[in-house]
């Protein structure tokens, strides 16, 4: 398994964490991993065989070739039907919404075909992906292509901008109100902003971002009890942990450490 990040030309790092790459070779024993929600939009371009993704039970879709996905509130799985090959742009939560006038909320939860959004523009560039010899070609492939959508797009928000960037400096623990200095005009206004721009609301962000840094310290095994990473993320209480974690990964923490499924998901998180 070969999973690679890079990083985003300096104009567009504000709005963009990383491009990825993954590769593992086809295995005819490939297990069901389990995705869990980490409060950010890819954009995707399946280049090897096709993936899997369940909905129900052993019910199944293939995932678009290139595609997005949107923001994720519950985990899901995949699984690969050969060689994987992606190449993938990670996007802030509120970067995606700045290279189209689709509302984000729509894209929640699932995975949406990218000529769904860019039309025409979209077949070139998957056509353009598919052709390029590497991943540096890649980038600038993409790099181009979102650096044409931008010119037409308005600029970040300031006040979504200001709520996401305390929510990541913070590991999600302070409290909505507290950044609005309790304006409730301001709190309804950041809510509708919020579902335009990242597709969830900033309750819902925070709960993502603040189970990431559990999932971290868990993965990085930086605390040995489940107390003490409850206390150091500023969960209420252990108990509530627990609860927010089943809710987003939809296992224990103890039994996380040992489940096969989540190796892409450990990967990803280290």
């Amino acid at each position: 398994m070969n999973y690679q990040t890079f990083q985003p030309h300096p104009d567009l790092e504000s709005l963009i964490s990383c491009y990825w790459t993954l590769e593992v070779p086809a295995d005819t024993e490939a297990q069901r991993q389990r995705i869990v929600p980490d409060g950010c939009i890819e954009m995707a371009f399946i280049l090897g065989d096709d993936i899997k993704r369940y909905t129900v039970g052993d019910e199944f879709i293939l995932q678009p070739r290139a595609m997005v996905l949107g923001q994720t509130m519950e985990p899901f799985y995949i699984e690969p039907t050969g060689y994987v090959d992606t190449f993938a742009v990670r996007f802030y939560p509120y970067g995606f919404a700045n290279f189209v006038t689709t509302p984000i909320k729509t894209l929640a939860n699932k995975e949406t075909p990218i000529e769904s959004l860019f039309g025409e523009k979209a077949k070139a560039l998957e056509q353009r992906i598919i052709q390029a010899t590497d991943t540096r070609q890649r980038i600038e492939i993409v790099e181009g292509f979102l650096f044409e959508m931008l010119n037409d797009q308005t600029t970040i928000d300031n006040i979504v901008k200001t709520t996401v960037d305390t929510l990541f400096s913070t590991r999600g623990s302070v409290p909505i109100n507290s950044i609005l200095k309790s304006d409730p005009s301001k709190r309804r206004q950041l809510e509708r902003k919020f579902l335009q721009q990242i597709g969830i609301s900033p309750k819902q962000l925070g709960k993502v971002i603040r189970l990431q840094a559990a999932l971290k310290m868990l993965l990085d095994k930086k605390a040995q009890k489940l107390t003490s990473v409850a206390y150091e993320t500023e969960y209420y209480d252990q108990s509530h942990f627990i609860k927010d974690f089943r809710e987003f990964t939809g296992t224990s923490p103890k039994e996380l450490l040992g489940d096969e499924s989540m190796l892409l998901s450990r990967l990803f998180y280290k």
